[in-house]
């Protein structure tokens, strides 16, 4: 994604929802920022947005500016709980002169609509590139996607060790996945319940404590093989 196409520094929205691989976009986003002088620039990356967070970041943006030039957050997350989103639709709601927001999670559908809504939406999910490692999953027999599953995306020996970052590289291979197999097998031959299934399997993987592992080998067993 190159944000180039999106954002206007003459044009500049108040909250920018980014959707994609976080540190591509947090270099995106930087690249972006250099445009702009004397500007305040706070940093927020964590692996889940708590309540206590969003307190924190409305208290911040409170606070006077350090520079003369304008105030931006830029934070990125894997998840945010919903008692998080809910306490944040008043600040994105009601902007605050010359502050600025990004924010960046892999996955938007993992919020709630009410917060999306207050945002710069920025998330080509059409234009994801097909990566090499969801082609070789494709071609792949069972007993090795299960191999492939386990070592090369997350490891899922114990469950208990799952992290909220684990789940969304998850999330993002079945993004991918998706992606891939809308642009290989032609429109005459597609399995619905195929579909439905990733989705379903996504759903499930935003849910905390749900098994990431029975998930995503659920997937490997009803995606089609592709030549």
């Amino acid at each position: 994604m190159m944000l180039d196409k999106y954002l206007d520094k003459n044009n500049f929205h108040h909250a920018y929802l980014l959707e994609g691989e976080r540190e591509r976009l947090l270099a995106e986003v930087f690249k972006f920022l250099n445009a702009f002088k004397n500007c305040e620039t706070i940093e927020i990356k964590t692996d889940t947005f708590k309540i206590e967070d969003s307190r924190n970041l409305k208290s911040l943006a409170a606070e006077k500016s350090f520079a003369s030039g304008k105030k931006i957050f830029i934070i990125s997350t894997n998840s945010i709980l919903r008692e998080a989103q809910n306490a944040m639709l008043k600040l994105f709601e009601e902007p605050i002169f010359d502050t600025h927001f990004f924010l960046i999670v892999p996955d938007i559908n993992a919020l709630t609509k009410t917060l999306i809504s207050r945002f710069y939406v920025i998330a080509p999910r059409q234009g994801l590139e097909v990566e090499q490692k969801v082609l070789e999953f494709l071609k792949m027999p069972l007993t090795q996607r299960l191999d492939f599953l386990k070592n090369k995306l997350v490891e899922f020996e114990n469950e208990e060790t799952i992290t909220d970052s684990a789940r969304a590289d998850a999330l993002r291979f079945l993004n991918s996945l998706e992606s891939t197999l809308h642009q290989t097998i032609p429109k005459s031959t597609f399995d619905i319940g195929c579909f439905e299934h990733i989705f379903k399997a996504r759903k499930f993987l935003r849910m905390p404590g749900s098994s990431v592992k029975n998930l995503m080998e659920s997937v490997a067993l009803i995606v089609p093989v592709i030549q």
